[in-house]
């Protein structure tokens, strides 16, 4: 397949659900082709998959929706076939259907379903299979046979407005023929199949398509993967800037045929999926297309989401040196800032998910009924008014360590980074201001609760304003911390 897709892999986390939306709407606004939601019905701290993804598709309009992959054992495949025709027809024909045999069978158990050997769960996915597209194709009411499923007239509909992609989750070598011989797409995820191991897969899928007379490039291979965004480049797997994961995107699609991409971002995750989507992604499109001689095929342009509160076109950038002259002594101490700001972007993540939990309590009338029920709320105002008061104060302090003691050191050995400091100096004169209203919000909350939308305004601010800042000195930084030998 010659198009190449890119989608957000999002955890379905109940008591994050405004962060997840949130991330939705982001990579709807990214332009990205698709967001994947894990299927874990045993899992009592997930939201339900498709009533997730119904959700998903009300507050978006182009974004593909794919379950990633669906608990086969636990969704019967009857019932599974009507519930995804009907997600694509009330999302415009956005659906394609990620499918799993099963695992963790213990969780499966607990909820009634069947425990299955190796065997047996391929067994039934093939059966699966067969139920799904003979539900989803017009004609006489259908009877089936089966070991683990059957139909006995069974009439088919509704129809999907779009041939919904069924895409396995196959692992082992029985799974991945059965994924060459039915399915339309392959979702292996680089937590259990490596980038040596996928290749591997990846033929065994291939010759199976091959056997009986299918076109392996019909089969869409489409990757979970996750990784780490950072200056200097590791020695794993998406570890490093952007242009080593284009460069190991690239080869993947070339030498194994990987059409689509899909990252489960990291701490930070709104910053992860801009870089992804507006770097990463077109940098993996124009080499292919480059490698391939075919062009980049045409969309409508969007604009880069950006930080209005930082002049971030302004920003100036001092000569590169090569990290790879850098002793392993010096990259742990480049690493460190990175380290410093990871603690601080977990803290403001659990920031900005007090604060929706609160909203969340602050919206239910009938928590609002009894007195106890208001003194609880006005706890957790006090709470929450606290805990940004003190994550500002430590945000403060980090900046005023960085302006005294280590812009001063590197400044002293190498005169080059001086309008990189400079302009980082000016950023946390910005962000001095931002945490001062922060706090001033969070003192007006504790004295009075109707001010929780100025907290949110400020901490979501605040939020893409410090994630920018910390990436563009972990840029210019981390690489002269370990050359230089600079302690922080």
């Amino acid at each position: 397949m010659d198009d190449l897709w890119f989608g957000a892999f999002l955890t379905p986390e109940a008591a994050a659900r405004e962060r997840l939306m949130r991330h939705v709407t982001l990579a709807e606004q990214l332009g990205l082709d698709l967001v994947g939601i894990q299927d874990h019905p045993y899992q009592p701290a997930f939201l339900d998959t498709w009533t997730l993804l119904s959700a998903v598709a009300e507050r978006t309009e182009r974004i593909r929706l794919v379950p990633d992959v669906i608990n086969l054992p636990l969704r019967p495949p009857a019932v599974l076939a009507r519930a995804a025709a009907s997600l694509d027809i009330l999302s415009g024909g956005r659906v394609e259907l990620g499918l799993g045999a099963g695992a963790f069978w213990d969780g499966v158990a607990s909820m009634g379903g069947p425990r299955l050997a190796p065997g047996e769960a391929v067994d039934a996915l093939a059966e699966a299979i067969t139920v799904l597209r003979e539900l989803w194709t017009p004609g006489d009411p259908v009877t089936f046979r089966g070991t683990h499923y059957r139909l006995e007239g069974a009439q088919p509909g509704p129809f999907p407005p779009h041939r919904i992609g069924i895409w396995v989750g196959a692992l082992k070598h029985r799974m991945l023929e059965l994924t060459g011989y039915m399915a339309d797409g392959w979702l292996p995820s680089s937590a259990y199949s490596p980038p040596e191991a996928v290749a591997r897969q990846a033929k065994v899928i291939d010759a199976a398509a091959a056997r009986i007379g299918r076109d392996p490039a019909e089969i869409r291979k489409v990757y979970n993967i996750s990784g780490s965004f950072s200056p200097l480049p590791g020695d794993g797997f998406l570890d490093g800037p952007p242009s080593l994961w284009a460069e190991q995107l690239t080869e993947l699609v070339l030498t194994v045929g990987m059409s689509g991409f899909v990252l489960a971002p990291g701490l930070d995750a709104e910053r992860d999926l801009r870089v992804f989507a507006e770097e990463v992604a077109p940098a993996v499109r124009r080499a292919v297309a480059a490698e391939r001689g075919t062009t980049v095929p045409g969309g409508p342009e969007r604009p880069a989401v950006r930080v209005t509160d930082l002049d971030e076109g302004g920003r100036p950038h001092a000569p590169k040196h090569d990290p790879a002259e850098l002793s392993p002594a010096q990259r742990q101490a480049g690493q460190h800032l990175v380290d410093v700001h990871d603690g601080y972007r977990q803290e403001l993540r659990q920031v900005r998910d007090a604060v929706d939990q609160v909203a969340a309590g602050a919206l239910d009338g009938s928590a609002l009924r009894s007195l106890i029920n208001q003194l609880t709320m006005r706890q957790n105002y006090w709470t929450l008014g606290t805990f940004c008061a003190t994550f500002c104060r430590l945000v403060t302090v980090h900046h005023t360590i960085e302006d005294e003691a280590m812009f001063p050191a590197l400044l002293q050995r190498d005169g080059e980074l001086a309008p990189v400091i400079k302009k980082l100096e000016q950023e946390h004169e910005v962000i001095a201001e931002l945490l001062t209203r922060l706090d001033e919000a969070c003192v007006d909350l504790i004295r009075d609760p109707a001010h929780l939308d100025r907290v949110r305004a400020q901490v979501d601010r605040l939020s893409e304003t410090l994630s920018s800042h910390f990436a563009y000195e972990e840029e210019e930084l981390v690489e002269p911390i370990g050359r230089l030998d600079i302690q922080i």
